[in-house]
């Protein structure tokens, strides 16, 4: 049970942070589809810039490496191409004692690497030759996992041992952009013996939480250029793999309507994002191609979702050129006004810009940020989405997957009629974690394999890989890479990753504190405190976590009376922000702080074009957007307190580091 409730903790709190990504998404491609923006404050505009240029020779010149000097004194290691076994396998040591590849040779194998892929089809197909054994797995940027495999089970890559790596190389870890280097490195040297599928991850909306923070620390100076190589690397990885005609293997899975025959003949690379339908191209008159919103063809799309609906939409907050003459300062300043008549006027119209598409079939469905043109477009990138980011379930049928937000849910029955039009017999994929690092369902005919182990804690889960012969029946080998997991006995590590989800779950309880105050007095109006069933049933009408609150009440409460009620308030004292500096700052406003912590740190980075601090004047107009995005109302004179409070050295600008590092919450029950 304690494992149980361990793992429903952090799995929900991982999709909940999947959905917030998404929401500011539509949030912010909401306010680009109906704002202007001036040349002058052009704060958000340049994250959904994807191709401003689109000829290969463009796109080369514009990523050219040569002009990127090596210094004498950099010890990292030396790459020359065509890339030799060597020089791979040095950089995985090279990796392996905590060096970093100098970014003149980052954008030199990245380059290499997109030239390469773009050879390849939408789904490899590959044999095991009656000899050879392929080895599947998947990172999630744990590179302590890959050097497992790598050293000490299974070896690298090489003629004789073919691998498949599917999707999500990137987030979660630390080591992101050194995983792939190395893939890449791999590729390149066996272009024949690796091979990549496409993850939910390999997303530039999906890892601007993560991999993109990564990479602007490490690569300070030219992390931009290599984050805007790698969305095109991203889009030109393969969909999918076949082994033998028989083994499917592929990221997310599959849905009612996923026709491998569409998937071979999509055009990738247009989906930079699998979240949104690609644009309608035209050509400049320099001859260059460039994105353009194509005319909605609400028909084809509504058709689309009759059927069923695949993905979680906002619908527009009014037409589409509502807005189309006011610059991002006109939206700065009446932001306030325009936003709440905008509202007002959605709300008689159309449902807000957080509406579900599950409704009935009669509702049209407008997108708001980008347009298909197409009947075949919208089924493409419907197929696409489903492939990255669905999961199975246990009873038949297919279903939208609201827990994550993109995708579906599909059942045995669905399983069984893919494999059957398909002629195939094994559906292997990744996407969820488990906790012996893979899982059968569906009669054993679907097989869920997770390699990155410790994912949400040490000693949270096994990580496996599979290595499939010319016989097709699944072998895996499971393990634990850190050596302290290794050492600790059962209790000791369910122990261990227990204290670990308590500590995240009462952060979130304190983060939604005003939500439950509002809860608690519904059911105690004068006297504080509650019995435990009412505080149960509170809890769980904020939080929707489907937890068993009584049994975790002495877990995370500790303040209750001889009678055995609880004194909530008393409750919450023990949770609060840490430093005397924000003692002068309103307590909700530092409550919203810390529920959108991640998604605040997301914006300033956006933001932080230079990626190294904001002016007063955009950390301004930042917060007016965000109150816009929050429902909240966030006075002047409160954006100034929190400036000057941030502000710490006085020097006009903020520092995003020092901002996050602001409001943190002090767990005094942890602590003790």
């Amino acid at each position: 049970m304690r494992r149980r409730y361990t793992w429903n903790i952090f799995q929900s709190i991982e999709y909940s942070g999947e959905q917030a990504q998404i929401k500011l998404y539509n949030f912010l491609g909401y306010l680009m589809d109906n704002f202007t923006p001036s040349s002058n404050e052009n704060l958000i505009s340049h994250i959904f810039r994807e191709n401003e240029v689109c000829r290969d020779a463009e796109w080369e010149r514009y990523f050219c490496y040569k002009n990127i000097e090596v210094p004498e004194i950099y010890s990292g290691p030396h790459l020359t191409f065509p890339l030799t076994v060597e020089e791979a396998v040095g950089l995985v040591e090279a990796f392996r004692n905590k060096k970093q590849l100098h970014s003149r040779y980052v954008l030199q194998l990245l380059l290499e690497t997109w030239k390469l892929l773009r050879m390849f089809p939408n789904i490899n197909r590959i044999s095991t030759c009656h000899s050879k054994e392929i080895t599947i797995c998947d990172l999630h940027g744990q590179l302590e996992d890959l050097l497992l495999i790598f050293y000490k089970q299974n070896g690298m890559p090489s003629l004789e041992k073919p691998y498949v790596f599917n999707g999500d190389f990137v987030d979660r870890g630390r080591d992101s952009i050194e995983i792939l280097l190395i893939l890449f490195a791999f590729l390149l040297v066996y272009p024949s013996n690796v091979y990549l599928n496409r993850g939910n991850h390999e997303d530039h909306i999906v890892n601007l939480y993560g991999f993109t923070k990564e990479v602007l620390n490490k690569y300070k100076m030219h992390g931009k250029r290599i984050l805007k190589l790698l969305q095109k690397i991203f889009s030109w990885l393969p969909l999918a793999t076949v082994i033998d005609q028989k083994v499917l293997v592929l990221h997310g899975g599959i849905s009612d309507s996923t026709d491998l025959g569409v998937l071979a003949r999509v055009d990738r690379h247009i989906y930079i994002s699998a979240l949104r339908p690609p644009k309608k191209r035209h050509h400049s008159l320099a001859g260059i191609s460039i994105d353009s919103d194509a005319d909605v063809d609400t028909a084809a799309i509504s058709r689309v979702f009759q059927r069923r609906a695949s993905f979680t939409y906002p619908k527009p907050m009014g037409t589409r050129y509502c807005f189309q003459n006011r610059s991002l300062q006109d939206f700065s300043d009446r932001i306030r006004v325009n936003m709440e008549n905008q509202l007002e006027l959605s709300r008689r119209e159309e449902p807000t810009l957080n509406t579900q598409i599950n409704k009935p079939e009669q509702e049209s469905l407008c997108l708001s940020t980008d347009s298909v043109s197409s009947d075949n477009t919208v089924d493409e990138w419907k197929q696409i989405l489903d492939l990255l980011w669905s999961d199975p379930m246990t009873q038949d049928g297919c279903i939208p997957n609201e827990v994550r937000g993109g995708g579906c849910y599909w059942g045995p029955d669905v399983t069984e009629d893919f494999l059957n039009r398909h002629n195939l017999q094994l559906i292997i994929r990744s996407h969820e974690c488990k906790q012996e690092g893979y899982e059968f369902c569906h009669n054993r005919k679907v097989l869920t394999l997770f390699s990155a182990s410790n994912y949400y804690d040490v000693g949270s889960n096994r990580g496996a890989y599979v290595k499939l012969g010319p016989d097709l029946v699944p072998y895996l080998i499971q393990y634990q890479a850190s050596s302290m997991t290794r050492e600790l006995t059962v209790r000791q590590s369910v122990g261990r990753t227990e204290r670990s989800a308590l500590r995240v779950l009462r952060e979130q309880l304190f983060a939604h504190k005003s939500d439950l105050l509002c809860a608690f007095r519904k059911f105690d109006s004068e006297n504080k405190l509650l019995s435990l069933n009412d505080w149960a049933s509170a809890v769980e009408s904020v939080m929707h976590l489907d937890l068993p609150w009584r049994m975790l009440r002495s877990q995370l409460v500790t303040c209750k009376n001889s009678e055995g009620t609880i004194d909530y308030y008393e409750w919450f004292n023990e949770l609060a922000i840490t430093g005397s500096k924000t003692d002068h700052i309103d307590q909700s406003l530092l409550e919203m702080l810390y529920r959108h912590r991640s998604t605040l740190e997301t914006i300033f980075r956006i933001v932080d074009t230079d990626n190294s601090f904001i002016s007063m004047q955009d950390f301004r107009q930042t917060w007016k957007l965000l109150s816009v995005y929050l429902k909240m109302e966030i006075t002047d004179e409160a954006i100034s307190d929190l400036a000057v409070t941030i502000d710490s050295n006085h020097d006009g600008s903020i520092d995003i580091d020092e901002f996050m590092e602001a409001f943190r919450l002090t767990d005094k029950k942890s602590r003790l």
